[in-house]
């Protein structure tokens, strides 16, 4: 019986082993998210900043105004 139960921990293990990182932990997470928040926040400035809103109405404008 106790063969058995070395023959599945080195089994284990070795899975372990080979799989590597498979994924983020709750640090890079958390990291993540701080980062892409703070992305939309700089991209919600400079998207409602007087020049590039007047631009992006301009463009609508010309797009709604477009014969068919």
């Amino acid at each position: 019986m106790r063969r058995m139960g070395a023959w599945w921990r080195d089994r284990r293990d070795r899975w372990v082993a080979a799989r590597g990182d498979a994924g983020m932990t709750t640090s890079e997470y958390a990291m993540g998210t701080i980062a892409a928040a703070g992305f939309a926040t700089i991209l919600y400035k400079i998207v409602t900043s007087g020049s590039v809103s007047g631009a992006l109405e301009s463009v609508i404008g010309k797009a709604l105004d477009a014969p068919f």
